[in-house]
């Protein structure tokens, strides 16, 4: 099993505004599809309830304290939890949210990051900042923005030292 993180994220590392995503980038949606489909995903409840349902063509993997079913998803109480889930592997994809990602970022081998080109200032969720000697980038890919896109972007990939 090996952990790696989806995020995209502003020039000032906001991921989240009153539980969504403060801006559209339709090829960001895409690449996002791309990577994780075939893939166990994992969040946080209030991901989960921001996308609404789970996404098909993954193993949806929710980390809450409730002891409520989610149709279509896996339950877990931890981090710990799932860190000793003897049935997951191969590549397995973090999602969200805030909390999700600076508990995972330890464990990731991998960060398949979008930069968004613009600052949002009332931003309520954020990425933990990677730290420079435990990352390094291996790709970036640029692009403008278009009707499809609200923001110029950059698909940047990490990968751990």
């Amino acid at each position: 099993m090996e952990f790696s993180i989806i995020v995209a994220t502003s020039k000032n590392n906001v991921i989240g505004r009153d539980g969504g995503i403060p801006w559209h980038l339709s090829a960001d949606l895409k690449r996002f599809k791309s990577l994780t489909t075939g893939h166990p995903i994992v969040m946080g409840r209030r991901t989960f309830e921001s996308i609404g349902r789970p996404l098909p063509g993954r193993r949806n993997i929710v980390i809450t304290r409730s002891t409520d079913a989610i149709d279509g998803c896996d339950i877990v109480k931890s981090v710990e939890d799932l860190l000793n889930d003897k049935t997951l592997e191969g590549n397995v994809f973090i999602i969200g949210g805030g909390e999700i990602y600076k508990q995972f970022l330890p464990y990731a081998k991998k960060v398949y990051l979008t930069e968004v080109s613009t600052e949002i200032t009332d931003g309520d969720t954020f990425f933990p900042e990677l730290n420079p000697m435990e990352w390094i980038e291996v790709g970036r890919e640029s692009h403008e923005a278009d009707e499809k896109n609200d923001f110029n972007y950059s698909f940047v990939d990490y990968e751990r030292f």
